[in-house]
């Protein structure tokens, strides 16, 4: 367990060394850039938001490509891919699409703009389909809907609201146009909504027959062409026919650049390489032959870096020692073992400065309460055999996830354990299907006890555990307290609480309330129980004299010292908080045998066989989900706020090198 030391680096070199000395830095992935320079300093610094914003542009517009490709053409993967990690390429590979950036952007360009010209067809397919529809209802009509009439007649073509029948249309025009005759009203379609409807009429009475049906809510079509609606109808199929065609043709295109898929992600991984470099390229401080910049490396590769910068590129590198109020970035080292809790860790927060890193105790704990809290045999197996899984089978996963992966890994090793302990397979399923199927019950024994049995046992053990969980935390803040050499504080924050804690548990467990509740009697002899006594009075009054010793005021500090001392009652809430080991443990336990019993009511015939399968695999799974998920959400409350509380604050900055960020290949390393 560690938090590795930083060490600052100041780098002076030529400028035409600039870009071989950044790509350096970038390959190294072992520099955080961080430069710190007075405003007066001098030194100007370049404008690359234009350069910056087009390799972001360039990326973007391949990551679109890809998406495109993923859509038209998708591609073939195993159950693992999402987890199997980025592929790795050879740099010469990668080089290689370095060197062909134009002509791969030009295949993602066109692939985009077949994409776009196939969202534009599926639009006007849509605009034509609208069209048809609107033509329906006028199918019946054998002129145009723009037919205005004759020579000597006119014909009004439109709609009237509601349903309309002719005897009520001829009504209308002869209340409100009485002197026109020779009429025609041919309803053409008619819904609950509307009448489509064609009227001719003489030319010198058109103007009073319009008049009469607008009375009765007439309207001409909003849009009309010149052509009959059955032939219409025919040529806007045929287009939407056409644009069918095209998009096939288009989509048929997209495929084809199947085979560009490498070559696309490649070359959006180089633009994001190019954009993150004119960043830092943005951010350093330069004259007309020179530049400089400056960062923190960790420092077992600080020699490294000052060795080749110096000797390759002629640089003057420099190291230099931390200012008093500089907070480096946070890198932590830990064993395979250790490392896969740095996650959880994280969630709360890095070590600030001067912290230790906890995360070896983290693990140690985490790790052994999970397994408690879950404590079925047969769910920890399940779980260590699928992490098991994908750790083989992806070696290229992700480093964070693999990490958690591992961490589960862990989890259900100690569930195993527990599981053996307690007696637990998928609860009593051997006890149930022996005596349900077979006739006579057997049993696997729990090699210490069994929790339903015996909950008062595993709620002391419990409290137990809690108790050297919490004591863990206090020792390492006496840990931090001698480390820094503040030893009245390690004696007044550390040991006397020490001393008061562990009296009153020394006087609790010969007393009649502790055999109430753990059902037998603990007998101390009497020296033992005047030394524990004493060490609960030594402890209080010293925590009373003690522990608001900056304040002067003799008042006062008796005051802060009385108030920390109440602050014991923290320390009983935060015991009973380990209680949730048996409430979790318990619930496992409980409801993988209410699954069992719900299986076996069908009795033991084929129907009985097939119900416990279909009830034992429903109902485990989701045990095993819950419970998984409630061992994790609380296990990190424990770690959080009851260890974490007696010693650590966290607000360290992870480490953040400027290095070669990828999102779809890994670059492999030159020898």
């Amino acid at each position: 367990m560690a938090v590795l030391q930083m060490q600052r680096i100041s780098i002076c070199a030529m400028k035409k060394n600039r870009k071989a000395i950044l790509e350096r830095l970038q390959e190294l992935g072992a520099m955080e850039i961080d430069i710190q320079l007075p405003d007066d300093s001098g030194y100007k610094k370049m404008d690359i938001t234009n350069s910056k914003a087009t390799f972001e542009k360039q990326a973007q517009t391949a990551d679109r490509a890809l998406e495109v490709l993923h859509e038209y053409a998708p591609e073939k993967t195993g159950m693992l891919a999402s987890l199997a990690g980025k592929p790795l390429v050879d740099h010469d590979l990668f080089d290689k699409a370095a060197k062909n950036h134009d002509n791969y952007l030009e295949t993602a360009h066109r692939i985009v703009t077949l994409d776009k010209q196939i969202a534009e067809q599926k639009a006007n397919i849509q605009k034509l389909q609208n069209q048809i529809e609107s033509l329906a209802p006028w199918m019946g009509l054998t002129v145009p809907v723009s037919f205005t009439g004759t020579r000597k007649t006119a014909c009004l073509i439109g709609t009237m609201a509601g349903a309309q029948s002719l005897e009520s249309l001829y009504g209308l025009l002869a209340k409100h146009a009485p002197e026109a005759d020779a009429l025609d009203i041919q309803v053409i379609f008619t819904d609950k909504d509307y009448t489509y409807l064609a009227v001719v009429c003489l030319k010198k009475d058109a103007q009073i027959v319009e008049e009469a049906l607008r009375a009765g809510g007439f309207a001409k079509p909003a849009q009309t062409v010149n052509k009959v609606p059955t032939q219409w109808q025919k040529e806007l199929q045929s287009e939407a026919d056409e644009a069918s065609r095209q998009i096939e043709t288009l989509e048929k295109e997209i495929a084809d650049y199947a085979g560009s898929r490498q070559d696309l992600r490649m070359v959006s991984d180089y633009c994001r390489i190019r954009a993150e470099k004119y960043e830092i390229l943005g951010k350093l401080p330069q004259t007309k032959n020179t530049f400089a910049l400056s960062g923190y490396v960790p420092a077992y590769r600080a020699d490294q870096v000052v060795r080749e910068f110096s000797e390759k590129y002629d640089a003057v590198v420099e190291t230099e020692q931390m200012k008093e109020d500089e907070a480096p970035p946070v890198l932590l080292k830990n064993n395979g073992f250790s490392e896969s809790v740095e996650g959880v860790l994280a969630s709360f927060g890095l070590p600030g400065k001067g912290e230790i890193d906890p995360t070896f105790f983290t693990s140690i704990f985490y790790v052994f309460l999970f397994g408690l809290m879950l404590s079925d045999a047969a769910y920890g197996l399940i779980v260590s055999l699928a992490c098991g899984i994908l750790l083989v089978k992806c070696p290229r996963m992700a480093t964070n996830l693999r990490k958690s992966i591992k961490l589960f890994f862990w989890c259900g090793i100690s569930t195993m354990f527990w599981g053996v302990m307690f007696g637990g397979y998928f609860g009593d399923v051997v006890d149930v299907v022996s005596e349900t199927f077979f006739g006579h019950k057997v049993s696997i024994p729990a090699l210490w006890f069994v929790p339903l049995n015996d909950p008062m046992k595993l709620l002391l053990f419990s409290m137990l555990f809690g108790v050297i969980h919490l004591f863990t935390g206090l020792a390492l803040k006496g840990y931090m307290c001698i480390r820094d050499g503040r030893y009245l504080d390690f004696v007044c924050d550390c040991v006397l609480w020490f001393l008061l804690l562990g009296g009153l548990i020394g006087m609790l467990l010969p007393s009649e309330l502790f055999a109430g509740i753990a059902g037998q009697q603990i007998y101390f002899p009497e020296a033992l129980k005047a030394v524990v006594k004493w060490m609960a009075i030594i402890g209080a009054v010293g925590i009373v004299l003690m522990s608001g010793r900056e304040n002067k005021n003799f008042g006062v500090r008796i005051a802060l010292g009385a108030y920390d001392l109440y602050g014991m009652t923290s320390w009983l809430s935060d015991v009973l908080s380990y209680s949730r080991l048996l409430a979790l443990g318990l619930a496992t336990g409980v409801i993988a045998s209410v699954v069992n019993q719900m299986g076996s009511m069908a009795g033991k015939g084929v129907v009985g066989v097939i119900v416990f399968i279909l009830v034992f695999l429903v109902g485990h799974t989701l045990n095993i989900g819950i419970n998984l998920l409630g061992a994790y959400v609380h296990t990190c409350r424990l770690q959080y706020v009851e260890f974490f509380g007696k010693f650590y604050e966290g607000g360290g900055k992870a480490f953040e090198p400027f290095m070669l960020k990828t999102k779809y290949v890994d670059i492999k390393e030159e020898n």
